[in-house]
């Protein structure tokens, strides 16, 4: 089993930025990709950005170009979302998730997610 843990959710202002962190225990999984997905009130879970374990590869999206970077930390086994220049319509609960097969941009192709962490960006 896998276990996902977020953190950095909170509070910020409109242009503010926040990190958010992912730490992963459990059963070994160096060769998974790691994604950070988000929802919104009324909206379905949507996929942010993810980075694969081994090769570093990045997946993105175009609502956060530009604005959110991902990255890892191998001895920490953490997985951080950098998100800068926030926007109210980045008001979400974000959710880590370990990739497990299938479309690397689709929730179904996750079999592990954290609890979730809440981000509010206020106008």
């Amino acid at each position: 089993q896998v276990q996902l843990a977020e953190s950095g959710g909170g509070w910020v202002q409109a242009g503010g930025s926040l990190r958010l962190s992912c730490a992963k225990s459990g059963r070994t999984f160096n060769t998974y990709t790691m994604g950070w997905f988000r929802q919104a009130p009324g909206k379905e879970r949507e996929f942010v950005m993810a980075i694969n374990w081994s090769s570093g590869v990045i997946y993105d999206t175009n609502s956060v170009k530009g604005r959110f970077t991902i990255t890892k930390d191998n001895a920490k086994n953490t997985v951080y979302l950098q998100m800068n220049s926030l926007k109210p319509e980045d008001t979400a609960i974000y959710y880590c998730a370990a990739f497990t097969g299938g479309n690397v941009y689709d929730t179904k192709s996750y079999g592990f997610w954290g609890q979730g962490t809440q981000v509010t960006v206020s106008s």
